[in-house]
């Protein structure tokens, strides 16, 4: 598959990594497409990787990450055109978080409406998917931890993008928790704020959840 990722921050380039590694192709879309970070990315992955605008990177997807800071993310969805996401599967991995105050940082929508909904509501013929948003980007791909795979929680309105993105993570090594719609990632906004706080006060990212059964 084709996968188009809007940001190219570490969140982005480390999503890109587990793509590629999948055998999928990958173009990073950025505002910046001459940035050291984002040339030396390209250079590392070959023919499988590529970087362009948030357009090119919308329109060459088959399958849309949105990877940017949430005080980023509206705009660089309307940057790279509506269009460009009807009908396909979008992987939300933002959290809308405030900095404004300092750190940690605070969630800036909650409880009683989310970053997923937000964004399922700006783009209404894409099959937005909540992923990714409740882990370090370190352990994206491969999370080793001495009890197992973690789990990764997802929600979604449309049973086959869930389907998709399930078979995907299965791939790079996660656990996956379907929690139900869309509406579900105002608890798992909230959950990564619970991730942030264990981050800031252990200074230790390596941290995951796991969903136990009896």
């Amino acid at each position: 598959m084709k996968i188009g990722i809007l940001g190219s921050g570490d969140v982005g380039r480390k999503l890109g990594d587990g793509f590629i590694e999948l055998g999928h192709s990958v173009m990073i879309g950025t505002r910046d497409q001459s940035q050291q970070q984002v040339v030396d990315w390209v250079k590392r992955h070959g023919k499988q990787a590529a970087v362009g605008t948030f357009g090119d990177a919308a329109s060459f997807g088959d399958i849309v990450i949105i990877a940017t800071r949430w005080d980023g993310a509206i705009n660089a969805i309307n940057i790279a055109g509506h269009n460009n996401f009807s009908s396909k599967v979008v992987i939300d991995v933002t959290n809308p978080l405030d900095f404004s105050a300092g750190m940690p940082p605070k969630l800036s929508v909650g409880y009683t409406d989310s970053a997923g909904e937000t964004i399922q509501r700006l783009i209404p013929d894409a099959l937005v998917v909540k992923a990714f948003n409740t882990v370090g980007n370190p352990h994206f791909v491969h999370p080793d931890f001495p009890c197992g795979p973690p789990s990764m929680f997802i929600c979604g309105n449309d049973p086959n993008a869930k389907k998709t993105i399930t078979e995907i993570l299965k791939s790079l090594g996660w656990e996956i928790i379907d929690i139900g719609c869309i509406e579900g990632s105002r608890l798992l906004e909230p959950l990564a704020m619970l991730w942030i706080t264990c981050y800031f006060r252990e200074n230790n990212g390596n941290i995951a959840f796991k969903l136990l059964r009896k």
